[in-house]
């Protein structure tokens, strides 16, 4: 089986959103395992989020170009998670969800 179909078979598999590419070092080398994902990346399969991460992509209906499957948010707290960073929500949002609030956050912000 090609590198390509072991990644594509990998990335489809998974539950969440964010890939690492440390996560295919077993799978080859660093080059064959970099010119995969780019070749992913330029099919529209994955939005490349920072570097050496990624996140699965879809189409966007109305701009028809490859953007996240999920939220900035989802992406943003399941990257740091991977990546071991902690999080917690902002102030804005930590008053909205315990109810001191009613204002709903509208920019994304993570503490």
């Amino acid at each position: 089986m090609k590198l390509e179909d072991r990644i594509s078979r990998s990335i489809a598999q998974r539950s969440g959103l964010v890939v690492l590419r440390s996560e295919f070092a077993r799978m080859g080398s660093d080059s064959q395992v970099g010119r995969v994902l780019a070749r992913l990346v330029s099919e529209g399969r994955l939005v490349r989020v920072s570097k050496g991460a990624f996140a699965k992509a879809r189409i966007n209906k109305f701009t028809g170009l490859p953007t996240p499957a999920g939220t900035l948010e989802a992406v943003a707290a399941e990257l740091f998670r991977k990546l071991n960073v902690e999080i917690a929500p902002s102030r804005s949002v930590d008053d909205y969800n315990t109810g001191r609030s009613t204002q709903v956050p509208m920019r994304a912000t993570i503490n």
